[in-house]
């Protein structure tokens, strides 16, 4: 079968299981989870077995650290897929709620009723956590999913949807309510995109030439996630010491994620404190590029230049600025961020309302790391993507995001005049 009928094949299969999801309860659906539990637990070895071909690959063709880290399953990440599961399961079914319901005077009744979206597709890059957690956000929230990992993730992708598979089978979902693209050839994801007649929603999770592609060729609807150049702001009445913990956590507990701070801005009235900030960061190996100022601190500081405010380094580097109060870092930010996640410490709270009012992205923290962007921390279970978009939802993107909604219109023989 050519690539192209295989896809058509998925997507079929996909639009016929969907509407079977419908019908299917949310004690099935969490027996489902309950299964993947088991077999993820069970199956270890051959998870761990099936990475370690895509990692001995991935070291052939030279990927970067970044990309390796994102690619390493492990005990402990295997443990982080359980714990994610366990809280989807936790999470209240988010189809057929009643968002809102009301009369009108001649007597009609009206309900908007939460339901699926139907069919995702979700193209995604060398990270086959998102294979766990993009199927199991599915179809807690209702819809099936066509999955196509990154060729570098292929074998691991591809055994974890063996595990999720028969898991969801025993409990009695449809037969095809996760779906591999079973080929790492690029033109799959060419078919995908044209298939408007079988799939609802497309979700990208990758590197920002990924994205704009498939934003500029799709026919489908696109939540899209673009690059995390996410910033941290040190006010000029910031607890020092928060400023310190927090700037340290927001880069390096895992520099390769999108929500890791790829910018630091500190206010020009305590510039005299940004070595105290910088100091811990250059301790462990982080490579400072910064303003001239902030390199005349240190030798081994780099100077920056114009493509480093609008770059996401994904790794053991981070820019720095001094900056005009918070009115420079809102310019600086509105200037250069990708709309994804900024952080301001302080202990002004007009200072933080006005951050909060001018900076256009989808998550502001206040005194709180960057690495919080983060469907898990938002109490969303998992995620699967952060979207920077406005429409259809922004932010993380958990269940109650997956879904849209009907109108039911309740009458006892009214016509209109």
């Amino acid at each position: 079968m050519s690539i192209e009928n295989n896809i058509i094949e998925l997507g079929k299969n996909a639009k016929s299981s969907a509407l079977e999801m419908k019908l299917c309860s949310s004690e099935q659906k969490n027996i489902a989870l309950k299964n993947l539990i088991k077999n993820l637990d069970l199956n270890r070895e051959k998870i761990l077995k099936a990475n370690k071909i895509d990692l001995e690959n991935g070291e052939r063709k030279s990927l970067s650290n970044p990309l390796i880290n994102r690619l390493t399953l492990s005990n402990k990440s295997i443990d982080s897929l359980i714990q994610s599961i366990q809280d989807i399961i936790k999470i209240p079914d988010p189809i057929g709620i009643t968002l809102e319901q009301w009369e009108r005077p001649n007597g009609l009744s009206f309900r908007k009723i939460s339901t699926p979206l139907g069919v995702l597709g979700v193209i995604y890059e060398s990270r086959p956590n998102v294979t766990v957690d993009a199927s199991c956000l599915s179809i807690k929230s209702g819809n099936c999913i066509i999955l196509r990992g990154g060729s570098d993730s292929f074998h691991s992708s591809k055994e974890l949807v063996n595990n999720i598979t028969y898991a969801f089978k025993d409990a009695g979902l449809p037969e095809y309510c996760v779906q591999m693209i079973d080929t790492p050839e690029r033109e799959a994801v060419d078919y995908l995109l044209k298939m408007n007649d079988y799939v609802d929603v497309i979700i990208p999770r990758g590197g920002k030439g990924l994205i704009e592609k498939i934003n500029s060729t799709s026919k489908i609807p696109v939540i899209k996630h673009l690059d995390g150049i996410c910033h941290v702001f040190v006010d000029k009445e910031a607890d020092l010491k928060i400023a310190e913990k927090v700037v340290f956590n927001s880069k390096m507990r895992r520099p390769e994620i999108c929500g890791a701070a790829e910018t630091l801005l500190i206010d020009e009235n305590i510039k005299d404190k940004a070595i105290n900030i910088l100091n811990p960061l250059k301790a462990v190996g982080c490579e400072i590029r910064g303003d001239e100022f902030i390199q005349s601190l240190d030798k081994d500081f780099k100077i920056a230049n114009e493509e480093d405010w609008s770059l996401e380094y994904l790794d053991k580097i981070i820019s720095a600025k001094i900056v005009s109060g918070v009115d420079g870092a809102i310019d600086h930010i509105n200037n250069y961020s990708s709309g994804h996640t900024e952080s301001i410490i302080t202990n002004n709270e007009k200072t933080f309302e006005k951050f909060f009012n001018k900076v256009d992205s989808a998550i502001i923290l206040k005194n709180a790391s960057t690495q919080f962007a983060d469907g898990g921390e938002f109490g969303f279970g998992a995620e699967i993507g952060i979207s920077t978009d406005k429409i259809h939802v922004r932010g993380p993107v958990g269940t109650k995001h997956l879904t849209t909604f009907k109108y039911v219109v309740n009458g006892n023989g009214q016509e209109r005049p």
